[in-house]
């Protein structure tokens, strides 16, 4: 009984260092990606992209050019 205890606690003892060395791993790499400009880009990009097609106001289109500086704009038909 003793024997299968020390054995159990071998395992566990040599267990918890593999995977914390291997949690370790995985951490450092998901650091990598999420930290990295071009995932950082394309994420913005993305989120972007999502709430212009679930914002409630509708595209504007530019309707009359009053001077250089100031232009009427007006929502965009939708069905367009």
């Amino acid at each position: 009984m003793v024997r299968l205890l020390a054995f159990l606690g071998v395992g566990y003892v040599l267990g918890a260092k593999a995977g914390r060395r291997r949690y370790d791993q995985i951490s450092g790499a998901y650091h990598a990606v999420t930290e990295s400009p071009a995932t950082k880009k394309a994420v913005d990009l993305g989120r972007q992209k999502l709430s212009e097609k679930l914002s409630p106001q509708a595209p504007l289109t530019r309707v009359h050019q009053v001077d250089d500086t100031t232009s009427v704009y007006a929502p965009r038909d939708p069905r367009d």
